[in-house]
């Protein structure tokens, strides 16, 4: 097939639609703040893309049949993705209701010792967060009882932060029920367990050091009350059956991923069996959910397809395990979905029109080595989280924008993966006016810059992903092009 581009558009030209995308976004995150995602950054992503076909149609003669198909082609390349989320959503409803994880947050808060406060908040957020996939409810929930644990032991409130927000995106980061670790997987095309298994390398070595700062720092406290602690416990332990049991589930799941399983079969069979669990040790828990105070095998089936597919809410006598505890379901991820078949509209848009190579090819000037790949590939996702002010279109627009470019170096997808998730997912709550940044700032009553300095895993990542692409560890090349 003939190129159908007939005049390629010039850099200053491509970067057009993008200007107007971070413009419209700044507008839009001023605006609805933290809501900008249930629907006004997608219409952003709309309008962005109309641009680029305008100029693509009327400047490089790009017919729009070329267009469509390139946008239809995108979407088909991120379908298992939106199928994994949906999986997704299932899957934490059922944990949270079957009591997998108010299991985990029981025994892990047993661990919690106030001369390691610091590095247990840490440990504390990033279990959590792995098992949710969210470092938000993370963070809204148990990082709030730990701040103020932490206050009432004489912390730093930045400290404090700091370590919560380390965890809870170290969670984020790893764990197969996020979606931006599923987000960036779908983006470069690389298996989601093969992009998580990669990203230990770098982030293994960047919690580690972060827990040992945490942990020297919190040798010079005394040991103070443990009230919150014990009080999160008894309501976990009076509302759930806590029992060792549960931890088969989770057990299961990391022997079927050990195995490679394939991600869709593992989470499904992971979420299949979280509800046989429900349905053993939870039923009065699954006839709540649906709404009933009668016994009965029609009430507890109805409990249980609703946390599936819906979102729940139990009544603790407590607001902040209320939160902590409160599930989407498959319904919960219909955003973020909605969201990712727009920005793939502006992705193929940009790639039609040829503005996607015009971009890199200015950036492929300056990459002869892997450090130089890398180090261009961290600064470009940690500006577009600073301009877009959102961490998804950022983890998008890069994986776009670079994808080609490793392709041609010779470089494995699960590379730019893992280096997308090392600059973009962890360092998007450091920025003040980005969607993560202003809301974790908003829950925790902590400003930005002053738990900035402390959140070391976040600040480290982006390092370590450059350091270990100096050193070449585990990174192969098939073959390279000039």
């Amino acid at each position: 097939m003939d190129n159908p581009i007939k005049r390629i558009p010039s850099p200053l030209l491509s970067l057009v639609p993008i200007l107007v995308l971070i413009t419209l976004l700044f507008v839009t995150i001023r605006t609805f703040g933290s809501d900008a995602l249930s629907g006004a950054s997608q219409v952003v992503l709309l309008t962005s893309t109309a641009v680029c076909v305008l100029i693509a149609m009327a400047y490089s003669g790009v017919k729009w049949k070329n267009i469509e198909i390139a946008i239809v082609n995108n979407i088909a390349g991120v379908s298992t993705a939106l199928i994994i989320l949906l999986i997704i959503g299932a899957l934490s409803g059922a944990w949270m209701v079957s009591g997998v994880v108010p299991t985990l947050i029981y025994y892990g808060m047993q661990i919690i010792h106030p001369s390691f406060f610091l590095a247990s908040t840490c440990i504390i957020c990033a279990i959590v967060s792995v098992m949710t996939g969210s470092s938000w409810t993370t963070i809204a929930t148990i990082g709030i009882a730990l701040l103020g644990i932490g206050k009432a032991q004489g912390f730093d409130e930045g400290w404090i932060a700091g370590a919560i927000i380390s965890g809870a995106y170290f969670g984020d980061k790893m764990s197969p029920l996020s979606d931006t670790t599923v987000l960036a997987a779908s983006v470069t095309e690389t298996p989601l367990f093969r992009h998580i298994r990669y990203m230990m390398i770098t982030t293994v070595p960047t919690i580690v050091i972060s827990l040992a700062i945490y942990t020297i720092a919190g040798f010079s406290h005394e040991a103070q009350g443990t009230e919150h602690v014990e009080m999160f416990a008894k309501l976990l332990n009076d509302k759930f059956e806590i029992t060792p049991w549960l931890l088969l589930v989770p057990a299961i799941t990391g022997l079927l991923i050990a195995r490679k399983v394939p991600s869709i079969i593992t989470l499904f069979l992971s979420a299949l069996l979280a509800g046989i669990f429900a349905l053993i040790f939870q039923p009065n828990l699954l006839q709540e959910i649906a709404g009933s105070t009668v016994d009965g095998a029609s009430h507890v089936f109805k409990g249980l397809s609703m946390t599936y597919y819906g979102g729940t809410q139990l009544e603790t006598g407590n607001a902040e395990l209320n939160s902590l505890i409160a599930t989407r379901g498959m319904s919960g991820m219909l955003n973020t979905i909605w969201l990712i078949i727009c920005a793939m509209c502006f992705g193929g848009a940009m790639s039609a029109s040829g503005m996607l190579a015009s971009i890199t090819s200015v950036f492929l000037r300056f990459m002869k080595r892997t450090v130089g790949v890398v180090a261009s590939t961290v600064f470009s996702g940690i500006f577009l989280n600073i301009a877009t002010a959102d961490q998804y279109i950022s983890i998008i627009l890069t994986g776009n924008m670079f994808k080609d470019i490793y392709q041609r170096k010779g470089y494995e997808e699960r590379l730019l993966s893992r280096t997308i998730e090392d600059a973009v997912t962890v360092t998007s709550p450091l920025i003040p006016w980005n969607t993560c940044g202003m809301t974790q700032a908003t829950i925790l009553g902590v400003a930005t810059f002053t738990y900035l300095p402390y959140s070391f895993f976040n600040i480290l990542s982006p390092l370590m992903s450059i350091c270990i692409a100096a050193i070449g560890y585990k990174i192969k090349r098939n073959y390279e092009k000039s």
